[in-house]
C-alpha cells in the first residue's frame, strides 16, 4: 500500500529554530536523572508522576523528540526517543513509562488528519496525550462524527495529559463491511478520570480509567487501526518525513519495552553500588567476606549486564532497520512488523531476567520497599504483563509466522 503525499497548503506553527542533536537530548536527560531518581519512592506512593518531574521534562524539550517540526517538534527517529526512555528508566521506571507514552503519542497525533493536529497543538504546542488502546465503549454515528460512551482502563499518565486517544469499534454503515476499530482523539474536558491505581509494579504511572458519556468526536479526529498498523495514515500524506509512515506497532511498544530495559540497567547500577563493598554478616555461611568475591554474585552481575546490553541492542537495531526501510522507499511488510514485535517482547524478557538475577541475591535488604533494586524488579515484571510485550503472546505469534502459519496477535 502506498501513501500519496498531500499537496494542500497547511498552516504550521513556528518550528523549532534548531533541532537539538541526539547527544544534546541525552545530556538534557542525564541532567534530570538525580532529581527524578530522588522522587522515585514518592512517585510510587503518589500513584502518579510528580508535577515537578513533568515540568522538568517539558522545559528540557524532551516531549518533542518525535513531534513533527511543522508543529515545533524535533522530528527525530524513534531510536533517539527509545534511547532516552532507557536512560530515564534507570532513575524511575514509572516516570520513563509515562514519558515514553507522552512523547510517542506526539508521533501518533501526527498520524491523524491535519485538522486534528491543529486541534491538539495550535493553542498549546506542549500539549501531551494519554491513551487506552483496547477497543472499548460504544461509538454511535452522528452527523460529522461519533458519540463515544464507555470506560477506558489503563490510561497511563492521564492526570497530566490534555488529550487522550480512546479506542473503540466503528459502527458499520448499512451494507458496508465493518470498518473495524479506531482511535478517537478527545480533549480532557470531554472525559473524567475514575478509580485508584494501587498496584505492585509501575505504581507511579497513574494508569487509571477514563470515563466518557456521549462525547462528540468529529470525523477528523478518527484514525483507524488499519491505517496506523499499516503506516498509511492521513498524517503520512501530510508530512514529507517517511518516518511517519512506519507502522505504529513497530514503534510505540518499543518505548514501553525500553522502560523495562532502563529499569534493569538502573538496578544493575544500584546493585553494584550496594554490593561492591558489602561484607556479609552471616556467621554460618560466608561471614565477614566481601560479597564481590563470591562467584555466584559475579555471575549474577555478568548475567544482568549481558541481558541489558542485548536488550538495548535489539530494540535500537529493529527501530533503525524499520526507519531504513521507509527512507529507501520501501514499505514495512508483515515479516518486518512481526520482527519488531518479537524484538520488543524479547527485550522485556531479557530485562526481567537481568532484574531477577540481581534481586534474588539482595538478601533481607532486598525486602525493604525503598530498595531500588526490588522496585526495578517489580517494574520490569509489570512491563512484561502488558499484552503487547508478554513473551508468551508475542513469541507464539512470531513462531507462527516463521512456520508459515497465519500469525495471531498484534502487529
Amino acid at each position: 500500500m502506498s501513501c500519496v503525499l498531500s499537496s494542500d497548503p497547511v498552516h504550521t506553527l513556528s518550528p523549532a529554530p534548531q533541532r537539538p542533536s541526539a547527544g544534546e537530548l541525552q545530556a538534557r536527560m542525564h541532567a534530570l536523572l538525580p532529581a527524578i531518581k530522588a522522587r522515585a519512592a514518592a512517585t510510587e506512593r503518589m500513584g502518579r508522576i510528580p508535577a515537578e518531574s513533568l515540568a522538568e521534562l517539558h522545559d528540557a524539550g524532551l516531549f518533542r523528540v518525535v513531534q513533527p517540526r511543522m508543529f515545533g517538534g524535533h522530528e527525530h527517529d524513534f531510536d533517539v526517543l527509545v534511547d532516552l526512555v532507557m536512560t530515564l528508566g534507570r532513575a524511575c521506571a514509572s516516570t520513563a513509562w509515562v514519558y515514553g507514552l507522552y512523547a510517542a503519542h506526539q508521533w501518533l497525533v501526527a498520524s491523524f488528519d491535519a485538522a486534528a493536529q491543529h486541534d491538539v497543538w495550535s493553542d498549546d504546542a506542549d500539549a501531551v496525550v494519554c491513551g487506552s488502546y483496547a477497543p472499548a465503549g460504544q461509538a454511535v454515528a452522528e452527523q460529522g462524527g461519533y458519540r463515544l460512551t464507555g470506560r477506558w482502563a489503563f490510561a497511563s499518565g492521564c492526570d497530566g495529559a490534555q488529550w487522550a486517544v480512546c479506542a473503540s469499534v466503528l459502527p458499520a454503515a448499512d451494507g458496508a463491511p465493518p470498518p473495524g476499530p479506531a482511535f478517537f482523539l478527545v480533549p480532557a474536558i470531554d472525559y473524567r478520570i475514575d478509580g485508584d491505581w494501587e498496584v505492585v509494579g509501575l505504581a507511579g504511572t497513574g494508569s487509571r480509567t477514563l470515563v466518557l458519556d456521549g462525547a462528540f468526536v468529529p470525523q477528523h479526529r478518527i484514525l483507524t487501526f488499519k491505517e496506523t498498523t499499516s503506516g498509511c495514515t492521513p498524517g503520512r500524506r501530510l508530512h514529507d518525513n517517511p518516518g511517519f509512515g512506519i507502522p505504529m506497532l513497530s514503534n510505540i511498544p518499543s518505548c514501553l519495552a525500553a522502560t523495562a530495559v532502563g529499569a534493569a540497567a538502573g538496578a544493575l547500577e544500584d546493585y553494584l553500588a550496594m554490593t561492591g563493598q558489602r561484607v556479609t554478616r552471616g556467621a554460618v555461611a560466608g561471614g565477614n567476606n566481601r560479597m564481590a568475591e563470591f562467584p555466584t554474585i559475579q555471575l549474577r552481575v555478568a548475567e544482568a549486564a549481558a541481558s541489558v546490553d542485548a536488550a538495548r541492542e535489539v530494540l535500537l537495531r529493529d527501530l533503525r532497520a524499520r526507519a531504513a526501510t521507509v527512507r529507501t522507499g520501501g514499505t514495512v511488510d508483515v515479516d518486518e512488523r512481526i520482527a519488531s514485535r518479537r524484538g520488543q517482547a524479547f527485550a522485556v524478557s531479557l530485562a526481567i531476567r537481568g532484574a531477577e538475577a540481581l534481586n534474588a541475591s539482595t538478601g533481607g535488604q532486598g525486602l525493604v520497599l525503598s530498595n531500588p533494586v526490588q522496585r526495578a524488579w517489580r517494574d520490569a515484571n509489570a512491563v512484561g504483563r502488558h499484552i503487547s510485550l508478554n513473551w508468551d503472546a508475542v513469541g507464539t505469534m512470531a513462531g507462527q509466522n516463521a512456520l508459515g502459519l497465519a500469525p495471531k496477535g498484534q502487529y
